[in-house]
């Protein structure tokens, strides 16, 4: 069964205005379900943790909910493998330090100029705290690929960490993490992947993947701005925690450090069950082979909901990269060939003639259509591509809530914008 837009749409308040959002990989709207948690937790159960009275008993039941559902969604073996924090930013700065302290002076890590940045200075920092040494992978500037050759080089030397994206919120590529994270454990290295770009585009198995972290932010997925991480049992049991004296030494509490933002993780809680919402309603056509594969439950619908996403967005993809190639003088950055889109989300950046990307961005926004422009903290990227310093790209990136009539218009308004 298809995507229904109309009740796909219905579940997104705020799309109820004269605007079309392309923004979405700086941030998705929020789902329905995400809107309700938060209202409900902070009118029902708004209190502190492990308290003895009923608030904080009902707190602490929608807490442990989120972190099962989370595991649900990543596939994760346990909820205990599940640690909430401010954004994906703060948590990888944080579980850098943890991760580090064991660095020794001139061990290895290895980093790509395809990542956000997040996950980049965070582990340039740990490095120059331990003089630890950086190894980076390049990108192919012709298609927005990560040079496996050159990454392959850089695991000979049997460094330490691995820090990868699943996809770029800049160019759209998704990288080939299984591949990528097998080779890195052949080399003895750990892998932390940073899934926040590829979360809302489809589905995500830690166990399959086997790898040890993986990192993503809900307001990237219709839901509320916390981060959520990922990380192997045996590992976070063994890590060092930096917290305050009186937290637990347990899982996943350790890490999570200080008061959580308790309505935003119940608004995670709402994200996921829109998606199971979105499994049950159209998941049909994408259920085969689940129960031989393990998945059952929410697990199942919420898989089968991921691959219907995924299925419609190859097509959005398909109309929207076809639409930029109509423009005159537009020049798309990474993948173009519509034979690999499976090898990209629906995020395009471009340049447009000699316009800047900020005006261009601005002529757009006039026309109700939203869109971001810069570097989007992919700052590798767009040095590589000698754009930074030009105001780097135009950046369009679709949901599975946009629609064929918004890529049309944008169309139509990028024509206006080219002919001045």
């Amino acid at each position: 069964m298809p995507l229904d837009l109309p009740a796909i749409r219905s579940q997104f308040p705020s799309l109820n205005r004269p605007a079309i959002f392309f923004d979405n990989p700086g941030g998705t709207q929020i789902a329905k379900q995400s809107l309700d948690r938060i209202n409900k937790y902070l009118l029902e159960c708004n209190a502190n943790h492990e308290g003895a009275f009923a608030t904080s008993i009902a707190s602490d039941a929608v807490l442990d909910e989120a972190h099962r559902a989370m595991a649900d969604f990543y596939n994760a073996s346990s909820a205990e493998e599940i640690v909430f924090g401010n954004n994906m930013t703060t948590l990888t700065l944080h579980i850098s330090r943890s991760l580090s302290r064991d660095w020794k002076e001139d061990d290895e890590i290895v980093l790509t100029r395809l990542d956000h940045d997040a996950n980049v200075t965070p582990w340039l920092l740990a490095a120059q705290d331990r003089g630890v040494k950086v190894n980076w992978v390049d990108f192919d500037v012709e298609d927005g690929t990560l040079k496996l050759d050159d990454l392959q080089k850089a695991l000979k030397r049997k460094p330490r960490l691995l820090a990868i994206g699943y996809a770029s919120n800049s160019l759209g590529t998704i990288n080939p993490v299984a591949k990528i994270v097998k080779m890195a454990h052949d080399a003895g290295a750990m892998v932390y992947i940073d899934a926040v770009q590829y979360a809302p585009h489809g589905p995500i198995d830690v166990q399959k993947l086997d790898c040890d972290f993986l990192i993503s932010s809900a307001y990237k997925f219709f839901g509320t701005h916390s981060g959520i991480l990922y990380g192997r049992r045996e590992l976070l049991e063994k890590l060092f925690a930096y917290k305050v004296r009186p937290a637990t030494n347990k899982l996943p509490g350790k890490f999570e450090t200080g008061t959580q933002n308790h309505e935003g993780i119940a608004g995670v809680l709402g994200a996921i069950e829109y998606f199971e919402w979105v499994g049950k309603e159209f998941g049909s056509n994408h259920a085969e082979g689940l129960v031989e594969n393990g998945y059952q439950g929410r697990r199942m619908e919420l898989k089968k909901a991921m691959t219907a996403i995924r299925a419609y967005e190859f097509e959005l993809s398909r109309a929207l990269l076809s639409a930029l190639e109509s423009i005159p003088g537009l020049t798309i950055y990474g993948l173009t060939d519509v034979r690999r889109l499976d090898e990209r989300v629906a995020t395009y950046s471009f340049r447009l003639k000699d316009l800047h990307p900020r005006k261009v961005a601005e002529q757009l926004a006039e026309q109700g259509i939203y869109v971001w422009d810069g570097n989007y903290y992919a700052i590798n990227v767009t040095e590589r591509l000698g754009l930074e310093d030009s105001g780097g790209m135009v950046r369009v990136g679709a949901a599975h809530y946009n629609t064929f009539e918004e890529v049309e218009r944008l169309k139509g308004a990028l024509i206006k914008v080219s002919a001045g």
